[in-house]
């Protein structure tokens, strides 16, 4: 019976891909339905109104009171989520047994936190890299640390 080829998840912040690989220097083949895009915009934009303000007790000085979560950090951390959600969809209906992870190191710590155990058990290799914007034609090359 002939195994079933490897996935291999590329992603950063704001985007992230899924490639089908049957072994090194092997063709890439994108995952039907396994790529994904967030819109992160600046700060300033998802933050547009001004911060809360906060009197002290013991005088009349006010304070601004900032928000203690980046909007930027949730935003890539909702695309970690989602992409671990797909993902675990895919394994339960054995569309793979093998998953390679390589993404920029941040967003490597954001898919390791949303993965799930049985996820984290499929995980062959992993690679701190970005290479979200390398062609796919020469993703190959890169790769060769995975296998």
């Amino acid at each position: 019976m002939k195994s079933k080829p490897a996935w291999i998840l590329i992603a950063d912040g704001g985007h992230a891909s899924v490639f089908e690989s049957l072994g090194p220097r092997s063709k890439l083949t994108p995952v039907e339905g396994m790529a994904f895009k967030m819109e992160l915009p600046p700060n300033r934009e998802i933050e547009s109104d001004r911060p809360g303000r906060s009197q002290e007790s013991a005088n009349p000085t006010r304070h601004a009171i900032e928000s203690r979560v980046d909007p930027r950090r949730e935003l890539k951390r909702q695309l970690a989520r989602e992409v671990a959600l797909k993902l675990e969809s895919a394994a339960r209906n054995a569309k793979f047994n093998r998953l390679a992870v390589v993404a920029a190191p941040e967003t490597l710590g954001e898919l390791r936190a949303a993965f799930s155990d049985r996820l984290k058990s499929l995980v062959i290799a992993e690679l701190a890299k970005d290479l979200v914007k390398i062609p796919l034609a020469e993703l190959p090359s890169h790769l060769e640390a995975i296998w």
